[in-house]
Parts: structure tokens; sequence; C-alpha cells
């Protein structure tokens, strides 16, 4: 195969290059001086550049930790309390968005006029409102909940209360860390069935196996169910949902919640309407249509722009210090910033984790799209 011919290097294609080649020079030269001029203003501050402070001791006390966590550790234990808890609400708030996504997408496209008019009720009504101002809605509704001695009974499983939701807490036999550990293999052993297997069909019998065998040995793994209960003036028992968090969680939802279902509704009407007239032409009911013909394909038409929507979500996360969530921004760029002063680490590390977490998303999305693009040819 011979190569093709190179492009002639032309008067206009070098003027071109040299204009490119200065603006590059430009961009440098102002990076070096941001650079020297913050290094300068570092010096006069008294306060050396780098990254010794994470090893330093926080000094301060976290509401919400996933791990262990006390004053005495170091910044960089408040730095990985952060960026856990992020990954936390940014999971949870996904996970919530794409159920109201999906149900109200489709509702959007169903028949029954009451039903498509709650729906776009809801659409116009979440997106249209600001997602600082839903927060602090959300959290001034949840400081509006019965105080302890009064909180409203779930059926003898939970409460809830001003101070939180509380609800029940399942005991391990091995452990959280087991616990944890054996849903990491059991998501990569379903990764593999997927990536192995040689058919879509032979994916879903595999897979339905398989989990029906990881929930066998979640049932068998738990030793018992503690439920919350009154005691004084609070609750004991249990595990308890904070109102920081449940205001977070549920206005990322029901925010990002409204512009996936829009995602979903054009993904649905781009579908040709032919395919579910002969579904229903086979005696296939209107459910086993969406789930089987339609719905599988307008997944993959949707997943550029839910690809957008789950990135804007990971960032709106950072508004976590409106209600007082202890995120990655409210701990590191917040505490600790105030703390040591390294306003320029602090939030380069803020930038990279950002960052990190925005291409993982991407290229998760990206990675799952591709997959169905070759089950469909296949």
């Amino acid at each position: 195969m011979s190569r093709p011919p190179a492009v002639p290097l032309t008067r206009q294609r070098l003027a071109s290059l040299a204009w490119q080649g200065l603006a590059l020079a430009a961009v440098l030269a102002l990076l070096a001086l941001l650079a020297r001029n913050g290094a300068a203003n570092l010096r006069a501050s008294g306060l050396a550049s780098g990254f010794d402070f994470l090893g330093r001791a926080a000094g301060f006390d976290i509401a919400e930790t996933p791990i262990a966590y006390s004053p005495r550790d170091s910044n960089a234990k408040v730095l990985l309390v952060g960026a856990l808890n992020t990954l936390k609400v940014t999971g949870l708030g996904a996970t919530l968005a794409s159920l109201l996504g999906l149900a109200f997408g489709v509702a959007l496209r169903a028949r029954s006029g009451p039903v498509r008019i709650l729906a776009q009720g809801y659409v116009e009504l979440f997106r249209n409102i600001p997602l600082p101002v839903l927060l602090l809605v959300l959290y001034s509704l949840l400081a509006m909940a019965p105080p302890p001695r009064a909180a409203l009974d779930l059926f003898g499983l939970g409460f809830v209360s001003n101070r939180g939701l509380y609800l029940p807490r399942l005991d391990w036999r091995w452990g959280g860390g087991g616990a944890l550990a054996g849903a990491a293999l059991a998501l990569a052993a379903l990764v593999a069935i997927w990536r192995r297997a040689p058919s879509r069909r032979a994916a879903q019998v595999l897979s339905f196996g398989w989990l029906g065998f990881c929930g066998l040995g979640l049932v068998l793994s738990v030793s018992g169910l503690e439920v919350p209960r009154a005691q004084g003036f609070g609750f004991v028992g249990g595990q308890v949902v904070s109102p920081p968090l449940l205001a977070l969680v549920g206005g990322l939802g029901l925010y990002t919640g409204g512009y996936i279902a829009e995602v979903v509704r054009g993904a649905l009407a781009a579908i040709a309407p032919g395919q579910a007239e002969a579904a229903q032409a086979l005696g296939l009911s209107p459910i086993q249509t969406l789930m089987l013909i339609t719905l599988p394909q307008a997944l993959r038409v949707a997943a550029p722009p839910l690809a957008s929507q789950y990135l804007n979500l990971a960032k709106n996360a950072s508004l976590a210090i409106i209600v007082g969530y202890p995120d990655l921004v409210a701990l590191l760029g917040g505490t600790v910033l105030n703390q040591t002063g390294q306003a320029i680490e602090t939030l380069g590390l803020i930038l990279v984790f950002y960052l990190a977490l925005s291409l993982s998303i991407s290229g998760l999305i990206n990675l799952w799209a591709a997959r169905q693009a070759r089950w469909a040819v296949r």
C-alpha cells in the first residue's frame, strides 16, 4: 500500500505553524510568570510551597467519615475522606437520577395523558430550579422534620427526624471489609463474564446465574439485622443518614433526573416506530416491547448525552458545602486551606481529582457504549 502524499509546506501553512508556535510560547510564558509570582507571594507570606502539609496532623474532626478517622490523623487522611465522601455522593446521586430519569423518560412517551402531564411537570419543575436553591429548600424541609421524641416510625424498622433517617444495619460475619472485598470480586467476575461471553444471550444467562449465586452468598454472610430504637433524647443502633447527605443526594438526583428523562425521551423517539408495531404484531405486550425492543436500542443512542449528565452530576457534587456535607471541596478547599494557607496545592489537588473522576466516568460510558455496539452486530 502506497503512502498518501505529504502535504506541501506552502506559505500559508508555514504562517499557520508560526502563529501556532507563537501562541504556544505565549501560553508557556504566561504559565511561567504565574508560577513565579505565586512562588514569590508564598515566600512573602512565610509559606513554603510543596505538599509537606499533607503529612501534618489535621487537628479537626469530621462529621461523616466512611473510614476510621481522628483529629490526630494527617491532612492526607482528610484528602482520602473527602474523596470517598465525594465518590459516595456521586454514586448515590447517579443511581437516584438514573432511576428517576428512566421512569419519567418512559412516562413522557406514555399513551396516558395524565401520566405524560405528570412526567412533564416533573421535568419542567426540577430543570428550571437552580441546584443551589433546590439543595437549600430540601435541607430546610428536612430541618422542619419532627424532633427525635416525635420521630416518624417507619413500621418498626427505622425513624425519620430532624437528625436524619435512621435505618437498620446489617451485621456481616466477616466484617464490612470482607463484604466490600466480596462485592468487588463479584463485580470483577461479572465484568469478565460480559467481556468473554460468546454472545449477548450467553452473557445474560451467565450473569443471572452469577447474580443468584452472589445473592445466596450475601444472605449467608449476614449474621443479623440491627434495628434502631429510641433511647433517651435520640436513637441507638442501626445506621443514620444525615440531613446534609439526604438533601445533597436528593437534590442531585431530582435535578439531574429531569435532564436524564429528556435524554431518554429523545432516545426513545429516535427508534423507528415500525419496530414497536412489528413487536405488537408478534404478540408482545407494551412492557415486553419496551424492555426487549425499544429501550435497549434507545440506551445506545442515549449514551453520549448520558455521559454529559453524569459528568455534570459529579461536578455539581462540589456544591455539598452549601448543606454542610464534608466532601473534598469542603474539607480540602475549606478547612485544610484555611489552616495551612496552601491555596495553590490544595486547589490543584481538587482539580486533579475532579479531572480524574470526569475522565473515568467518560471512559466507562464510552466503554459501555462500544460494548453495546459490538453486541448489536453479533
